[in-house]
């Protein structure tokens, strides 16, 4: 049942602000990296300073940060990175809540694969489309709608809420990894990244990774007089897929819905300079899953094993072993400590609230910021509007009726677990 505080904060979380906030937000082409992102940054501390939060917006010392031993790596070349944190003025001896969410998005790719500019949102009834629609500007305005109907309710905070809008998360987590780093923290956070309806309470990892494959050039009518990069890599290629067989068996639970939770892709395939020459050089590059609780260094480990066999069964390769490198996003898997409460307070938050059913948990495939804040010692979980299965496509939306759903749902769980005075 809500209580009287509870019902009036509710009645404060306004569709129509929420609908209007998401389009302008969406217009922002915050490309990881791009200066949108900072322009987003900066927009989102003036909405914060206009809620009455505590603001620091700040430039990253990028090269303090790149110089870390646990830095989580990046893909993207940026001059700037600016860090977000707004924290409500009021609490006392509660406990502080954190809210995250990252503002930058994916390139929108192909843009003739685009219904329109895919940074100019479209509305079809309830539904709003565009490059980052549900990953995830539909949860950035999930916590600004709870902050806003705190605030204008009146409530007064025993404990305080946290608000860590980041950039970089799309490339390794660089916004959250600096904001850590600066002493933001929390008790428990929660992510808004898009969830489809249930918890998420742990992340598999994903760590980048670079195969550098040689071959012998010769002029493509002597191709007998050369080997070819593109042959030499073909017998590695099907030892990596046998790798990720071996890596999927006997899943942890949460991550056994998944037909591969720990998928192993090859993403990029670049080889020759010209058409009539044996290429002497192939480069793939591609992500390897990383099973929940295992160190990335075993993770690698296991990568270069694979690819050492398969060089040892190779006449050519034995001899011209290829390099493996680990460039770009570094993600750890994280998880929600075994048996937290938090879950059991959002399914309550998340039924009084919106009248639904409960939440179901699970894990995800994918890395994201979760694995920060969980080594980090918070207890974290992603709960947020949206589908995962339509980010980073053409087909990016996010129903409007969802994130006031969530919205409702984060000020309801943000009372009961910091509670009023």
């Amino acid at each position: 049942m809500l209580s009287d505080v509870e019902g009036a904060v509710l009645a404060e979380i306004d569709e129509a602000w929420i609908g209007r906030t998401l389009l302008e937000v969406i217009a922002v082409p915050s490309v990881t990296g791009s200066a949108a992102e900072s322009e987003l940054q900066q927009l989102l501390a003036g909405r914060l300073e206009r809620l009455g939060l505590e603001v620091d917006l700040w430039s990253m010392d990028l090269d303090e940060l790149r110089a870390q031993p646990d830095f989580p790596g990046a893909e993207t070349e940026r001059e700037e990175a600016w860090g977000l944190v707004g924290v409500t003025p009021d609490g006392g001896d509660g406990p502080t809540f954190v809210l995250q969410g990252h503002v930058d998005v994916v390139p929108p790719g192909d843009p003739d694969a685009w219904d329109g500019d895919p940074f100019v949102p479209r509305v079809t009834g309830d539904v709003v489309h565009g490059r980052g629609a549900c990953d995830m500007k539909a949860g950035l305005v999930a916590h600004l709608a709870a902050l806003s109907a705190l605030r204008a309710a009146g409530v007064r905070l025993r404990g305080r809420v946290g608000v860590h809008f980041v950039v970089g998360e799309e490339d390794g987590g660089l916004g959250a990894f600096g904001t850590l780093r600066r002493g933001h923290r929390g008790d428990v956070c929660v992510i808004t990244e898009p969830t489809g309806g249930t918890l998420v309470t742990a992340n598999a990892g994903a760590l980048t990774f670079r195969i550098a494959v040689p071959g012998l050039a010769a002029h493509g009518s002597a191709r007998d007089q050369g080997v070819s990069a593109i042959d030499a890599y073909l017998p590695l290629h099907r030892a990596l897929a046998r790798l990720e067989a071996e890596r999927n068996r006997d899943p942890h639970p949460l991550m056994a819905e998944h037909p591969i939770p720990y998928a192993l892709s090859v993403g990029t395939v670049r080889a020759g300079d010209w058409a009539s020459s044996v290429p002497d050089l192939l480069v793939a590059e591609g992500r390897l899953g990383v099973r929940l609780g295992e160190d990335p260094a075993q993770a690698r480990a296991a990568f270069e094993r694979c690819v050492a066999q398969a060089c040892a069964d190779d006449p050519w390769l034995r001899d011209h072993p290829p390099t493996v490198t680990w460039p770009g996003g570094q993600f750890a898997s994280g998880r929600l400590p075994e048996g937290h409460p938090l879950p059991e307070v959002i399914r309550g938050a998340y039924g009084d609230a919106v009248g639904a059913g409960g939440l179901r948990e699970c894990g995800a495939p994918y890395g994201s910021d979760l694995r920060l804040y969980t080594g980090a010692g918070i207890p974290t979980l992603q709960f947020g509007p949206g589908d995962i299965r339509v980010a980073h496509s053409a087909r990016e939306r996010v129903s409007v009726a969802e994130v006031v759903e969530v919205a409702r749902t984060v000020a309801v769980t943000v009372l009961r677990t910091v509670g009023t005075k």
